[in-house]
């Protein structure tokens, strides 16, 4: 897969799952900058269908514009009648990989190998809302403080605002 070339071209989305200390389940939605490796949303919670996912990334468009293209898998949820009415009421294209083909979304993979390893096995949460602050705090560590390699070593945060910088220069 190619690297994108410019901001919001495409977003990398994807379902992480852990439980809290009395077992109860949650799951929690990774949305990813392609461009940026920019950790755009991590919402926690116990029940995210496609009606859920689709108000998230409306949320999300108002704060930073829409995506040229969204790469997901093809669970229940990403293939809802409420996610296929979105794409065309929005005109974004959704890009389907293959089953049992990860690495045909490796960006938002990659994060959640980093998200899964640093934050979620680390931490025992107790409440969803203890879990929802600490994810959050951790989104925003993520971003804010930590150089990637593929981005010459700036923080995603940083390398966005040097090509906003740039594009407006331009």
């Amino acid at each position: 897969m190619l690297v994108p070339d410019q901001p919001n071209e495409r977003w990398s989305l994807d379902f992480v799952s852990d439980a809290l200390t009395d077992g109860r389940r949650f799951r929690v939605l990774a949305v990813v900058d392609d461009y940026s490796r920019e950790c755009l949303a991590l919402v926690a919670d116990t029940s995210l269908s496609g009606h859920r996912v689709t108000r998230e990334l409306d949320e999300l468009i108002k704060g930073r514009g829409k995506p040229n293209t969204i790469v997901s898998d093809n669970g229940t949820e990403l293939t809802s009648m409420a996610v296929l009415k979105w794409c065309q009421d929005t005109g974004i294209e959704w890009h389907y990989i293959q089953p049992g083909k990860p690495m045909q979304n490796a960006f938002v993979e990659s994060f959640n190998g980093s998200f899964r390893d640093e934050c979620l096995n680390e931490t025992l949460f107790t409440t969803l809302r203890e879990a929802k602050t600490i994810i959050q705090k951790w989104k925003e560590d993520y971003n804010l403080n930590r150089p990637h390699s593929s981005l010459g070593n700036l923080t995603p945060n940083e390398f966005a605002l040097k090509t906003n910088l740039q594009n407006m220069a331009a």
